[in-house]
């Protein structure tokens, strides 16, 4: 297995480890934790059976065992920590969303390519057997018309943020806000299948300390525009839906699972299915690093950080409309 150093304690870091283990790929070595938060990586590590803890970043960099680091740390320390390590040598995976803005990503993305690194932007729903459904069934409905995607989700953090407790989620100097936790799903669902757009804007709604609390975003592509509505300040049911000329491709539920895929082609009957094998929304994509690192198919890897900076452009320019 590929052993793997976990960066963290919060509330991403069980639901990681668990699909780590769960992919058979990845063995996790240990969890570095501030020494503040040390109590918490002992409580993580008893759950999961992990051996070591460490509070020492240059001690991991330094230990030739561990091949991978995965970065599931607050969005404003993606880009110090990922650079450290790819730096070091080690192979990354970093969560969503990659970087706070383009030239970091560009330069993570440098250093990877040139050194032959591994690097991995953890979002999930491009690792899963039902988006490679959609991508199949688009050639089948026709000519693009419009594209839809709806991904709100009212935070648990959101009754703090109106009580006047901000938490990095809501915090704008911490690059929190929907448009990076909750519409970059969407952004990138839509990056990957249609490629960067001409047009790009925001529609933000801005909380009182400036952060989008929800907002919509609007793709122009040549013959079609993509809508894209994320929120963390109410609810709605979730869907993805692109609409052809000869038929319709649609996800029932939130674009971070892709649950269950609902297929039309004219003239014939309408199919329902879900190819996703895991409870777990984490699982496929660890399976596929996994996969794609122990194969050395570095195609991919340059596939996927072509996607990561495409969606990291896009978030620039919204992000330039929320002021």
């Amino acid at each position: 297995m590929i052993e793997i150093a976990v960066l963290g304690t919060g509330k991403i870091i069980p639901e990681a480890i668990d699909a780590m283990q769960t992919s058979k790929k990845f063995n996790v070595n240990l969890i570095w934790a501030r020494p503040h938060s040390r109590e918490k990586a002992e409580k993580l590590a008893g759950k999961f059976g992990v051996k070591k803890i460490s509070t020492d970043l240059d001690e991991i960099a330094a230990d030739e065992k561990i091949q991978f680091v995965y970065v599931g740390l607050i969005n404003s320390v993606h880009y110090e920590y990922a650079k450290k390590f790819l730096l070091a040598g080690k192979n990354v995976i970093l969560e969503k969303p990659f970087t706070t803005n383009f030239s970091e990503a560009e330069e993570l993305a440098k250093i990877a390519t040139e050194k032959k690194l591994y690097l991995f932007e953890a979002i999930t729903n491009l690792h899963m057997p039902n988006f490679y459904a959609i991508r199949d069934a688009l050639k089948k409905i026709g000519e693009i018309k419009l594209v839809t995607a709806n991904y709100s989700q009212r935070s648990s953090r959101y009754d703090d943020y109106k009580n006047q407790k901000v938490h990095p989620a809501f915090d704008p100097k911490l690059y929190g806000g929907a448009l990076r936790d909750i519409n970059v799903y969407n952004l990138n669902l839509i990056a990957a299948l249609f490629g960067e757009p001409s047009e790009i804007n925001y529609k933000p709604n801005r909380g009182r300390n400036g952060v989008d609390t929800s907002g919509v975003v609007t793709l122009d592509y040549k013959n079609f525009s993509a809508v894209a509505i994320g929120t963390k300040d109410s609810d709605s049911p979730g869907y993805f839906c692109v609409q052809g000329d000869e038929g319709y491709v649609r996800v029932n539920g939130a674009t971070n699972v892709l649950n269950e895929i609902e297929i039309f082609i004219r003239g014939e009957e309408k199919k329902i299915f879900n190819l996703n094998k895991f409870e777990n929304r984490m699982v496929h994509e660890f399976e596929e690093f996994g996969e794609i690192f122990s194969s050395g198919d570095y195609k991919k890897v340059e596939d996927g950080l072509k996607n990561s900076l495409t969606v990291t452009k896009i978030i620039d320019e919204c992000s330039k409309q929320i002021k």
